[in-house]
């Protein structure tokens, strides 16, 4: 038993003395990097991402334009007129008269 005990202690002495710092450690740490070389007594850090917030956001896909229609019509409630320029089926338009524009829709 006391043999283990005088073991156990020296064994805990060397492993104290191999981890005290080295007194010249400021010294030579201006003249270049060190090199360790044995086993680390802990494991290295690991990287961990940050916490996701939120999901990214869907794929949005747009919607086909509506058919344009060559000849199409702006029919304004009792006027009819050609489409000034190309416009969806249904958008919004309007018919020059006497008395000023009147709104309707394309067909």
């Amino acid at each position: 038993m006391r043999k283990f005990v005088l073991r156990t202690t020296a064994a805990v002495l060397a492993v104290a003395a191999l981890a005290m710092p080295n007194p010249a450690h400021a010294y030579h740490y201006f003249y270049g990097p060190r090199v360790f070389v044995g086993v680390p007594l802990f494991a290295p850090p690991v990287y961990v991402p940050p916490p996701v917030y939120y999901a990214p956001p869907p794929v949005y896909v747009t919607p086909a334009p509506a058919p344009i229609y060559a000849g199409a019509r702006c029919y304004a409630g009792p006027y009819v007129c050609p489409l000034d320029r190309p416009t969806p089926v249904g958008a919004g338009c309007s018919c020059p008269t006497n008395a000023g524009r009147a709104y309707g829709d394309a067909r």
